[in-house]
């Protein structure tokens, strides 16, 4: 019997190896897209009658798509932040695109705001490097100037492509080509001259998806791939734009041929991901986060960049084109999945969200710090969400003419708040989807109770507050 048992050891070994083998390979990998500028309308499946997103659109399909999804900011920096910690841009004093727009003559003066994400707070990467996962960060990343703040020093094994500025470098003196090589970007070394950058940053996901695969490495992976596209300059490869030159409609809302062929780039460059995890045998064991950092980009010096019609303005202001954005969440591990939700979510809520489906072993004062919601039972049944209202706080100038603002979103009903003058509008979003009538005289209990939890919050994350300017002049635009 002794002898018998001695024999079986070193099969049973392998089958405990072979075993815990399997258990790592169940941790889902998590690839988190986020698109740059990207409007609420601007897919195929929100409505776009000229922009052609098949690759998303099908993504779509099987995933839950939120109808009612915000950016924590209606600029980038901050959103990316809040994304990386779960918390409001304004708990973490991060509440503007970093360095941000100087209007020394404003009427009000901004306050000393943090222009970086602080590495003393535990983010989205570390999380993952903790538990066991290989870490990469591909493209954008816009949170910090210095090299102690970029993506290998927050948590990622790797970087490609992110470093200090938020879009492609187009200096015709320097020779830098902006979203064609020449890059001028010292995270990302150029190859053949000409070639475009989303094309570039898809090639290198892929080559990580598959040099990565847990059954080469034993570790599942998180790759964090976060597009230049569709931020300005606007430039798309020429048969793209000219593709789109014959299909604009000038009685429809899309019009511009150059940002579509950015957008088509886009949804490329999803698809190249999306089918590596197919061939690799990753697509029933990889969650797929896709959404934007702020809502879409209406116009630059008098030319059209996108329409997010019905929504009012865009990028930088406070209405819903400015921050409302499209969302998706696939995750395989689910039996069912919500395919439609129109629970108000937000940017915050990605890291407890991807905590929650990756079974994330977190430090409590971190779950405890988010200021965001696990959207898990929201995707599995549509559980509501135990949530008084969303709150957004910018108490800075935008060159798209913003000013100084907050708002608070508590079920149907938006209250916006404007510094310089100290007004306030109120909306009915279920009935007035475009901000078109404020409503505030009509309720003003509305707005009053509203206010009230405004100012609660405020205190409960110590908001950073816009002061009158001793420089003001009144004639200053700059």
């Amino acid at each position: 019997m002794r002898k018998s048992l001695l024999r079986l050891l070193p099969l049973l070994a392998i089958a405990f190896v072979l075993i815990g083998c399997a258990q790592k390979q169940e941790q889902p990998n998590v690839v988190l897209i986020l698109v740059d500028d990207l409007g609420w309308t601007d897919l195929g499946l929100m409505g776009s009658t000229l922009y052609q997103t098949p690759h998303v659109d099908r993504l779509a399909e099987k995933s839950t798509v939120f109808t009612n999804a915000y950016a924590a900011c209606t600029v980038c920096s901050p959103t990316r932040a809040s994304i990386m910690t779960g918390k409001y841009p304004a708990t973490l004093n991060c509440t503007d695109w970093i360095e941000g727009h100087k209007r020394p003559h404003a009427k009000l003066a901004v306050p000393d705001w943090t222009m970086y994400l602080d590495t003393a707070e535990y983010n989205l990467a570390e999380a993952f490097k903790h538990n066991g996962y290989v870490t990469a960060h591909i493209g954008k990343w816009h949170l910090g100037e210095s090299a102690i703040y970029w993506p290998v020093s927050q948590g990622f094994d790797s970087n490609i492509g992110g470093w200090a500025k938020g879009s492609p470098q187009l200096r015709k003196k320097q020779g830098f080509g902006g979203y064609f090589a020449p890059y001028g970007n010292p995270r990302l070394a150029d190859k053949e001259s000409g070639e475009y950058l989303t094309e570039r940053l898809s090639q290198e996901a892929c080559h990580f998806i598959e040099t990565h695969h847990p059954d080469k490495t034993g570790q599942p992976f998180f790759l964090n791939f976060w597009l230049y596209n569709v931020h300005l300059p606007l430039q798309a490869k020429a048969y793209k734009v000219e593709k789109y030159k014959a299909l604009v409609d000038s009685t429809q809302h899309h019009l511009n041929p150059t940002y579509a062929a950015m957008v088509e780039h886009m949804d490329d460059a999803v698809g190249a991901i999306l089918n590596s995890l197919k061939v690799n045998g990753l697509s029933e064991n990889t969650i797929v986060v896709f959404t934007s950092d702020n809502g879409g980009h209406a116009q630059q010096r008098k030319t059209m960049v996108t329409s997010n019609y019905p929504l009012r303005e865009g990028k930088g202001h406070v209405y819903e084109g400015g921050v409302r954005v499209p969302m998706l969440i696939y995750n395989p591990q689910l039996e069912q999945q919500v395919n439609v939700s129109h629970q108000p979510v937000i940017s915050n809520d990605i890291f407890p969200t991807l905590a929650a489906m990756a079974n994330l072993q977190l430090p409590d004062k971190v779950s405890a710090g988010f200021d965001g919601l696990s959207l898990d039972g929201v995707i599995e049944v549509d559980k509501p969400l135990k949530r008084s209202a969303l709150f957004w706080h910018y108490p800075h100038y935008h060159t798209l003419g913003a000013t100084p603002y907050s708002a608070i979103r508590k079920g149907d009903w938006k209250l916006i708040r404007f510094f310089e003058d100290e007004h306030y509008e109120l909306y009915n979003l279920k009935e007035d989807i475009s901000e078109s009538v404020n409503v505030a005289e009509q309720h003003s209990d509305k707005v009053n109770a509203l206010k009230d939890e405004l100012f609660l919050w405020y205190q409960q994350v110590e908001a950073q507050m816009p002061r009158p300017n001793s420089h003001y002049k009144l004639d200053s635009s700059k």
